[in-house]
């Protein structure tokens, strides 16, 4: 189950939500009680097994929790014997499992490994290595250590914390006064979510990403950048926003991600508004050490040439992040590229007095800002790209009432047509073969093309209510991309 995905996950939510309302009431909401929860919350999201080979099947909680063992074990060695040369190991050692998680499918296709998350709890870990290094940390309690790793709202997708931050609220013992203000605050940024996620970007999505998408000439390709600019602002930030609520609710004040970043006047602004806490885990991380580094060394003779360099270090280390596809490596070397061209020509400015200021330059900052990041967006998105089949295709194409149809295939299995689950309301329903032909995928390098899959519904979904509807692959018990996905159908005549 994907935190915050789908409304079934909330109501689950309420089991622990409860329970601690009535604890900050009574002041006892402390640290324990969110732990145990982090342990509830984290077997109901990894509870689905993992291929990790053909045939071999393992839970994915015990790869997370295998993970948290290894990382645990590399920081407190580091901690113990801390030198330079452990420094590095510690680092390296840190990244393994992240370098084998996005390095292992393009080996060997036939073999996974990861969780959902891995990315982010990664950061969290090498954080703790360079909170050591710096001796701002000198010692770790392993229950503080594995809550900060995997603190269960931001688990997935973030926000990014500091285990110093996070340490100060983590021993905080609140009274019943501080529980109803983070109470508060919680309960107005839940509401947030709500209306980011699930109403603006949901409504982008089904009304203008998808009809754009479909569109062909310049024209669409305009809009489909505005649309899927502004849905994945809504997607994330409203996602952000729940995870920002429920880590207020338990104690601990996860920093923000998201101010109003569609304001910013130029695109240095924009990387202090826009997903806050990687750039800013990055700029402290990679470019302000590799800038203190260059310096001490002497790398270089330009004055400007180390930021170049450290911008350019910074941002393709953000974009190889994002995945290996060259589209996201061509991401990090675009905005690169814009933060090096901003700083030459903000200094140039300063003498020509090309640019200039007051209300109507202003505004012109902001629309030349909003659409050089579109830009990327289409960039990152893959329009801009060679197409290039993807290792698997597992997608929900499309939900309706009616049918739910989608693709099914495997790069190491091209001629095999796999079997798809169909799920509604979390009760099986049946079993469908992906092996339908279309020319697209075809032309798009699946195989034979026949890997499409068509599902039609009973007549009982069509009785006035919400349908919770999951297509899992069969084996692995794997979501396909855009599962699970919500219906609400006219009730038939038919249906007594």
């Amino acid at each position: 189950m994907i935190p915050f995905g789908d409304f079934p996950f909330f109501g689950l939510l309420l089991y622990a939500v409860i329970p601690t309302i009535l604890l900050g009431l009574l002041g006892r909401a402390g640290r324990w009680w969110t732990l145990l929860v982090t342990l509830g919350v984290l077997g109901l999201t990894f509870s689905n097994d993992l291929a990790v080979r053909p045939g071999v099947e393992v839970r994915e909680l015990w790869i997370v929790l295998g993970y948290g063992a290894f990382e645990a074990a590399v920081a407190h060695a580091f901690l113990r014997w801390k030198t330079r040369a452990t420094f590095y190991a510690a680092l390296t050692l840190t990244l393994l499992p992240l370098v084998v998680a996005k390095v292992l499918p393009f080996i060997t296709a036939e073999t996974a490994f990861g969780f959902l998350g891995i990315s982010y709890v990664t950061f969290r870990a090498l954080d703790v290595v360079f909170s050591i290094h710096d001796g701002v940390v000198k010692k770790l309690s392993p229950a503080q250590y594995f809550a900060f790793l995997f603190f269960w709202p931001a688990v997935s997708s973030g926000p990014i914390d500091r285990y110093r931050r996070f340490h100060q609220d983590w021993l905080k013992t609140r009274t019943r006064a501080e529980f109803l203000d983070d109470l508060d605050f919680a309960t107005a940024r839940l509401f947030r979510g709500f209306l980011y996620k699930f109403i603006l970007a949901a409504l982008i999505h089904a009304h203008w990403v998808g009809p754009a998408s479909k569109l062909p000439g310049a024209l669409a390709k305009l809009s489909l950048m505005y649309a899927e600019t502004f849905y994945l602002f809504f997607d994330f930030a409203g996602y952000s926003a729940f995870a920002i609520a429920f880590s207020r609710l338990f104690g601990i004040r996860t920093p923000e991600n998201f101010n109003a970043p569609f304001l910013s006047q130029n695109i240095r602004e924009f990387w202090t508004r826009w997903h806050i806490s990687l750039s800013s885990w990055f700029r402290d991380h990679v470019h302000m050490r590799f800038l203190l580094a260059a310096v001490k060394g002497k790398w270089f003779t330009g004055k400007h040439t180390a930021n170049y360099a450290g911008l350019c270090l910074t941002f393709g280390l953000m974009g190889v992040w994002h995945g290996l596809e060259l589209r996201y490596i061509l991401y990090g070397a675009y905005h690169a590229a814009l933060l090096c061209g901003y700083d030459w020509f903000s200094r140039w400015n300063k003498t020509a007095r090309l640019w200039g200021s007051g209300p109507a330059w202003r505004t012109a900052n902001v629309a030349v800002t909003f659409h050089a990041f579109a830009f990327g967006i289409m960039l990152f998105n893959g329009h801009l790209t060679p197409r290039v089949a993807p290792r698997r295709e597992e997608t929900i194409e499309t939900c309706d009432c009616h049918t739910v149809t989608g693709v099914a295939w495997d790069r190491a299995r091209p001629g095999e047509a796999l079997q798809v689950d169909i799920y509604v309301d979390y009760a099986w329903v049946a079993r469908v073969r992906a092996d339908q032909f279309r020319e697209d995928l075809q032309e798009r390098g699946m195989g034979d093309g026949r890997h499409a899959f068509t599902y039609t519904f009973e007549s009982y979904v069509r009785n006035g209510r919400s349908h919770t509807i999951e297509a899992r692959l069969y084996g692995p018990n794997r979501y396909l991309h855009g599962s699970p996905a919500m219906i609400t159908c006219a009730l038939e005549e038919t249906v007594k």
